[in-house]
């Protein structure tokens, strides 16, 4: 009880925690501005005078640079669309089509190769002594493995087509992101239902009455919370070799090698998006671990306290600045909305397996319920009357909807006071460019009557 207790709680935490994502929305809905005021406030307010240490300001410098050239290269791309003929776009189209169907394959093979490894691992794991035990860890974390080059090597092929499909270079990095997410959170997707077409498959009617596949797994909540387990671990070693082993001698053949193809190398650019989503990655892993594995947090928890040093020594030692920085207030948003995709994302296997997957009956603290949900009626059937009167009300019709209704008159409110705010700040837009107008026509007379006088 103190497990299931617990799981919910740091969901429930976790839950209220992702709400955080709609002031990210609300940020890049009061920060939209055209293209002239963004060049204006670029150039003329975008420099920071609190830099004193000459790197800083070397790397502010080509920040902005960069910036500019991308808002540049945006127009230019802006123009070049507009003056397309039709011949042209339906030759751009066709390559889109035709790439975006290489991305399906792409998908399409990663998924065959984790589900196909998932159900090779699980018929093949033993715990026979005369088997090897380089072999029986090779067996066991095969899909740990295959998941791992799956979002190694898809991005990089994402990386490639994305600079074919002629986007602008800031549709390029979000299409690109979207992709990569995409692909780790449907690697675990796909994981997860490979594990329920194993447990939930019966042959014998024995089988069928007792609800899942008790001979190939006993205990399939400790199953599922040991892939998860693997899944951390093996996640965390990469992370960890291709630092260490990697990042830093790349620096030393850099550094100290004159070979032509070293220096064409050059440092390691540190990423910030793919290492925030390696996060959330490892975060949602956590998420749906917790309740087969109560102890994965403490675990997830150790794993990161390492790698936030290793990752910081790689950085100060190893790494280069990026040569595309990413704004603060666009990634806050996107990466919130991903964590929060991936909280549902672990949800859904809970919700099902907790509802409609009998418990195992060897071993867990569920045993004696046919569901894992069973045990929330249970435990009120045990608390006073008095309290588990409030709950059933709470739990009728009555209850539920007065307070459906209650929720959509909030919402129409606070979609009448966004709409409210946006017509506010529109209406503040317009009065600057009076402004602006009003002070050219006054530097205009002020010019004139100079000359006069």
């Amino acid at each position: 009880m103190v497990r299931f207790l617990n799981v919910t709680l740091a969901y429930l935490k976790n839950c209220i925690a992702s709400t955080r994502s709609v002031e990210g929305f609300k940020q890049s809905l009061v920060r939209n501005e055209d293209q002239f005021q963004s060049y204006c406030n670029k150039i003329f307010a975008g420099w920071d005078f609190c830099i004193t240490d000459v790197n800083a300001a070397r790397l502010k410098h080509s920040s902005l640079q960069y910036e500019l050239k991308t808002d540049l290269e945006e127009e230019r791309l802006r123009q070049r669309v507009a003056e397309r003929t039709t011949q042209e776009k339906v030759r751009i189209y066709c390559l889109r089509i035709f790439l975006n169907l290489i991305v399906l394959a792409v998908l399409s093979a990663c998924f065959y190769a984790i589900y196909r490894a998932t159900v090779y691992s699980q018929e093949n794991i033993s715990c026979d002594k005369k088997i090897k035990l380089e072999d029986n860890l090779w067996i066991q974390y095969l899909p740990s493995i295959v998941i791992t080059m799956a979002n190694f090597i898809a991005p990089l092929i994402f990386s490639v087509l994305i600079k074919l499909e002629d986007y602008s270079p800031a549709f390029e990095i979000r299409l690109t992101l979207m992709r990569c997410v995409f692909v780790r959170l449907a690697n675990i997707g796909v994981l997860l239902f490979s594990l329920w077409t194993r447990i939930t498959f019966c042959v014998d009617q024995k089988c069928q009455a007792c609800g899942y596949n008790y001979k190939l797994y006993p205990c399939w909540e400790s199953r599922v919370g040991q892939e998860m387990y693997k899944l951390m671990i093996f996640d965390f070693i990469i992370i960890f070799a291709v630092t260490v082993f990697v990042d830093f001698p790349r620096k030393l053949l850099v550094t100290h090698c004159s070979w032509k193809a070293c220096r064409w190398c050059g440092l390691q650019e540190f990423d910030i998006p793919n290492n925030v989503l390696e996060m959330v990655y490892g975060q949602t892993i956590c998420w749906i671990g917790t309740f087969y594995c109560p102890l994965l947090p403490a675990i997830a928890t150790i794993k990161y306290f390492i790698i936030f040093y290793v990752k910081k020594i790689s950085l100060m030692h190893t790494c280069k600045p990026s040569s595309r920085p990413f704004r603060a207030s666009s990634s806050n948003f996107f990466f919130l909305v991903v964590l929060l995709i991936g909280l549902i994302l672990a949800f859904i296997p809970l919700g099902l397996s907790m509802t409609h997957i009998r418990s195992s009956k060897a071993c867990g603290p569920f045993v004696y319920f046919t569901h894992s949900w069973d045990v929330i009626a249970y435990t009120i059937n045990r608390f006073p009357d008095v309290l588990k009167k409030v709950l059933n009300s709470m739990a009728s019709e009555a209850f539920a909807v007065p307070f459906f209704m209650v929720l959509c008159l909030i919402m129409f409110y606070f979609m009448a006071l966004a709409g409210a705010h946006k017509r506010v700040v529109n209406q503040l837009r317009e009065q600057l460019v009076m402004e602006s107008r009003d002070k050219l026509f006054l530097i205009r007379k002020l010019t004139e009557a100079q000359r006069l006088s």
